[in-house]
């Protein structure tokens, strides 16, 4: 069932635009949410904002928002001057550029939304711009506010609609470069192992299927909140240990026999969903 769209705005390119919706493509309502109580009493514990110092509860009024420019000392900043740098219109997705569809490293993407027209007159003007984006295999770059945060934002073509990704900014991606260069790229592979390795890898290739990504943590604790409900007793389940160094050190062996193992076994082979 299609839920309520929580954002309902404008998609415009140069002089075209249409009416359109934005829905998250994701949600975790589904997941097992948990409240802090006070055991004693049962009752809910709330979080409240005090003052560093003195320990007092601050006043809505009296709380700012502040940049730190060094040990206890800060920068204040106005409402006014925050809304000042902010878009002017927060209900217009503008496209103002493209970019090849594949350029866009995935490291980048953050959430996605469903982009729908809101109405009928506006569907013609949707699917235009849909299925121009799509034969010249671009997507478009635009900028919208999101929960009061200006986020830069990509729009790709996708089947009947639009997805929206949210991007994150450039500061906020890690340079892989200073990554790799620990990696030795130059070292020689050997050939024998590496027909092992694509062995394994073609024996468990398989058909995509969601219940790859099933939680199965979400499982046993909609079990063990299941049971104390019937008021039964239901031992947690016991943590895994995790191995010491010595235990670790013991079973290591080399990668060749642990390769030969792998495709001897017949858990090392799964039929696959051809």
């Amino acid at each position: 069932m299609a839920v309520r769209p929580f954002w309902t705005g404008y998609l415009k390119l140069s002089l075209v635009t249409c009416a359109v919706t934005l829905t998250p493509a994701t949600t975790e309502g589904e997941k097992v949410r948990f409240h802090t109580i006070n055991r004693k009493t049962g009752d809910r514990i709330y979080t409240r904002y005090v003052d560093a110092v003195t320990g007092r509860t601050v006043d809505e009024k009296d709380q700012a928002k502040a940049y730190e420019k060094g040990a206890d000392d800060y920068v204040i900043l106005e409402d006014n001057e925050l809304d000042a740098v902010k878009l002017e219109s927060v209900r217009t997705i503008d496209i103002d550029e493209f970019v090849p569809a594949d350029s866009i490293e995935w490291v980048y993407y953050e959430r996605p939304y469903f982009v729908v027209p809101a109405d009928d007159v506006g569907e013609e003007a949707f699917v235009v711009i849909r299925e121009a984006m799509a034969d010249s295999k671009v997507v478009g770059i635009a900028r919208l506010v999101i929960g009061n945060r200006e986020r830069a934002v990509m729009l790709q073509p996708w089947n009947s609609g639009i997805i929206l990704w949210t991007l994150r900014f450039g500061d906020e991606v890690r340079d892989e470069n200073e990554y790799w260069a620990q990696v030795d790229n130059d070292a020689p592979v050997d050939q024998k192992m590496l027909a092992m390795v694509v062995k394994l890898i073609d024996d468990r290739t398989t058909t995509w299927s969601d219940k790859m990504v099933e939680d199965p943590v979400q499982s046993q604790l909609l079990k063990i909140i299941k049971a104390k409900q019937e008021h039964r007793k239901k031992a947690a389940p016991t943590p895994k240990k995790a191995n010491d160094a010595s235990e670790a050190t013991s079973n290591v062996i080399d990668l060749m026999t642990a390769l030969r193992h792998s495709l001897e076994s017949k858990s090392g082979a799964r039929k696959k969903g051809r």
